[in-house]
């Protein structure tokens, strides 16, 4: 399967030219509202185009981009509509909210850092919530980083990881890095 991807990247490359990293920018902005979209391909995409430093700077700044718009998206244009409308469907609460509103840094860093977390419904729930665009704002930049790494250097899919423990371990490594950074930047920036 992971061939396959590789060769469908590399035709996706040759065909489209110079614009096949612009494309692969684009889409990583898209994915982080609409879940349809593989990130680890468009991810790697950068890496292939850009090479591995600029692929990880401009793949961590368009994730982090595009996460922000979803959040002032949902805070912005359709935060009190989308929660009335969940919360009349019974798919979401107050007290739901309150826990994402109160949840600390570091476990929001660590949330956003776990390379399968589903970003659009974190943002969602983010823009959704009382939580401070500061909080959100720095939990994403740490968060996004590890992410990134994890995609572009690691790079396998929650089935291969299960398979093979030596990659559930560097999952770990970096959510425990993550962590440890946020502990850091929230006892520095004291983040609430």
């Amino acid at each position: 399967m992971f061939q396959a991807i590789d060769n469908f990247i590399d035709n996706m490359l040759q065909n489209l030219g110079v614009w096949g990293p612009y494309l692969g920018c684009f889409f990583i902005l898209i994915e982080s509202m609409l879940p349809i979209l593989p990130l680890f391909v468009f991810i790697t995409i950068n890496f292939l185009a850009f090479g591995k430093i600029w692929g990880f700077v401009i793949s961590w700044f368009f994730t982090c981009l595009g996460c922000l718009i979803s959040f002032f998206l949902f805070r912005k244009k359709v935060q009190t509509w989308l929660y009335r409308h969940l919360k009349k469907k019974g798919l979401i609460s107050e007290e739901t909210i309150k826990h994402i509103t109160n949840l600390k840094f570091e476990q929001l860093t660590t949330i956003m850092a776990i390379p399968f977390t589903p970003a659009f419904l974190v943002n969602i729930l983010a823009g959704l919530s009382e939580m401070k665009v500061r909080k959100f704002l720095w939990a994403l930049l740490i968060s996004k980083i590890f992410l990134v790494y994890f995609w572009g250097f690691i790079g396998v899919g929650l089935v291969q990881s299960i398979k093979n423990p030596r990659y559930l371990v560097k999952v770990v490594v970096i959510l425990i890095i993550a962590y440890i950074i946020s502990f850091i930047v929230n006892k520095k920036l004291k983040i609430k």
